[in-house]
């Protein structure tokens, strides 16, 4: 077992060294294979979370429609959909909620009266910033006792590729 500095110890994860530690698996990652083990290793982070949701916890939509408008601004319906390849009815009902919450307004394009345009509320601009709630606590805990800082990192690094990765499908 190896010590986290200032936290707790944690197992070792490589448990498959034909798998993990190939001297070229860094150096030279073959897409492929890449592509396989990140589609299994966020199939698994995503089963394991939507077995733990809590009441009242925003859905994936919700929270993807409400970080989007969060990082690009106002946006219509329509284009919240285009982005996360959904219908416009889905993301519809993706609004109704987030607008019956009081997280985001619909006003009308000062540029074409005819779209509604999307914008976050106070309270909806707090969401993104709170983070994912339970799921995002969950993380952390798992986080906080079963990774070095070094992993950390390379965590924190990766995160805005997975993003891009999932904006690029």
């Amino acid at each position: 077992m190896t010590q986290q500095p200032n936290g707790p110890a944690h197992p070792k994860r490589h448990d498959h060294p034909d798998r993990h530690d190939h001297p070229d698996r860094h150096d030279h990652p073959d897409p492929y294979d890449l592509g396989g083990e990140l589609h299994d290793a966020i199939g698994l982070i995503a089963r394991r979370l939507r077995h733990s949701r809590t009441p009242g916890e925003l859905s994936l939509p919700e929270r993807s429609a409400l970080s989007r408008l969060d990082r690009a601004g106002p946006a219509s319906a329509a284009e919240l959909a285009r982005a996360d390849q959904v219908t416009a009815q889905a993301m519809g009902t993706v609004v109704n909620g987030l607008q019956a919450r009081g997280f985001v307004e619909r006003r009308p394009d000062p540029h074409d009266g005819r779209r509604i345009i999307l914008s976050l509320t106070g309270a909806g601009r707090e969401v993104p910033r709170r983070r994912r709630g339970a799921r995002g606590r969950q993380l952390a805990t798992a986080l906080t006792e079963r990774f070095t800082a070094e992993e950390l990192r390379t965590l924190a690094a990766a995160a805005p590729l997975l993003e891009r990765l999932g904006e690029t499908l």
